[in-house]
This record gives C-alpha cells, sequence and structure tokens, in this order.
C-alpha cells in the first residue's frame, strides 16, 4: 500500500510538472506572437480589424474621403460658447408661492439665460446668398434675441411650474440654488429645440 501511495505521489508531482511546463510554454508562445515584431518567423500572424464606414477613409483636418474626394463630416457636434460669451435674455422678476402647507412661503427670483449663440455665415456664403442674404445676417445677434423673446411665454412657464413644485428647504441652501440652475438649463433646453442655454444666472433670489 504503501509503494502505491509512493507511485501516486511521484505521478500526481509529475503530471504538475508538466502543467507547469505547459502553462510556460504556452504564454511564452503567446507573449511572442503578440509582441514580436511581425518580421520575426511566427505560427501565425495577428491581424487587426478597426471599424469603418464603407468607402469612407478618415483623413487629416476632421474631413472623410469618399472614393478620392474629401468632404466636411456629415454630422459634427455643435461648438458651445463659455460662460460669458453668450447671448443674455433677462426673463423678469417672479413672485412665486413654494409648497408649503401654510401657503406663506414664496420665492421671489429675477433668471437671466444666457443662451449659445447662432453660428454666423461665413463670407462665402453670405455673398452667395445675395443682397436678402446680406441682410438677414447684417444683425444675428439682434435676430437671435428676437426669436427667443417672442418664446419668452414658453419659457416662463416652465420656470414657474418648476418653482412652483418647490419647497422652501430645497431652495435657501447654496447647494438647493445650484441644483435650481442645471433644472431651469436642463428643462428650457427640452423645451426650446434647437437652441442651447448654457447658464442660468439669478440676479434676484429671495425665499421667504
Amino acid at each position: 500500500m504503501e509503494k502505491v501511495s509512493n507511485i501516486l505521489s511521484l505521478v500526481v508531482k509529475i503530471l504538475a510538472v508538466l502543467v507547469l511546463l505547459i502553462t510556460a510554454a504556452f504564454s511564452m508562445a503567446t507573449a511572442y506572437i503578440m509582441f514580436a515584431p511581425d518580421d520575426y518567423p511566427k505560427p501565425f500572424y495577428l491581424q487587426y480589424l478597426y471599424p469603418t464606414v464603407e468607402g469612407v477613409l478618415p483623413v487629416e483636418g476632421g474631413a472623410v474621403t469618399t472614393g478620392g474626394e474629401a468632404t466636411e463630416e456629415a454630422h459634427s457636434e455643435p461648438v458651445l460658447a463659455q460662460p460669458g460669451e453668450g447671448i443674455m435674455i433677462n426673463t423678469g422678476t417672479k413672485i412665486i408661492n413654494l409648497t408649503d402647507p401654510s401657503g406663506r412661503k414664496y420665492i421671489r427670483v429675477a433668471v437671466v439665460l444666457e443662451f449659445n449663440p447662432p453660428a454666423v455665415e461665413t463670407t462665402d456664403e453670405k455673398e452667395s446668398g445675395g443682397h436678402g442674404g446680406e441682410e438677414a445676417a447684417a444683425d444675428p445677434v439682434t435676430a437671435f434675441t428676437t426669436e427667443i423673446t417672442a418664446k419668452l411665454p414658453v419659457i416662463d412657464d416652465n420656470i414657474i411650474t418648476l418653482l412652483s413644485s418647490k419647497s422652501f428647504e430645497e431652495l435657501y441652501t447654496a447647494e438647493g440654488k445650484e441644483h435650481l440652475r442645471n433644472e431651469i438649463r436642463d428643462r428650457i433646453n427640452m423645451a426650446l429645440p434647437g437652441y442651447t442655454v448654457i447658464s442660468v444666472y439669478f440676479t434676484e433670489f429671495v425665499v421667504e
């Protein structure tokens, strides 16, 4: 019995050594195939496939080429202005009752929205538009302000609805005011597709 145990123990040790040797050899072979230069002899070579749009190859400058002709990318993210560089729209002062059982809590707030300015046409685009195109693009800021002013009822409704759902405890802290800024920005952006609010400013904020 003791001899059988010794033989089994020896067999197990031999198998363990073989497994270690095979594992080490496999690891070394894998590392050689992956990291050795491709001009070295290998049993096989790795090939890397990258996702591409059929017939479209990237080129420098953010453009793409199709059949040898370079074109601008069809979809590009809009460039947002930095806070302070946009168009300011004053929505006026609002006095709104808060959600309070006594009905005596209210907020007096003046909200200024900063919108991302409209894209300005290039000189070539203005020239191609003729005299009428020059007049339309003469003062894009004024035209943009007029558009937003016409939408003030929608903006006021969203701000009033949001504020009337708030309680005194939600608004009187600095964290509450910052959270309210973000909520107003997101709500107006959803209500006015095609326009982007980049910042919200409170020029008056009294909660009583």
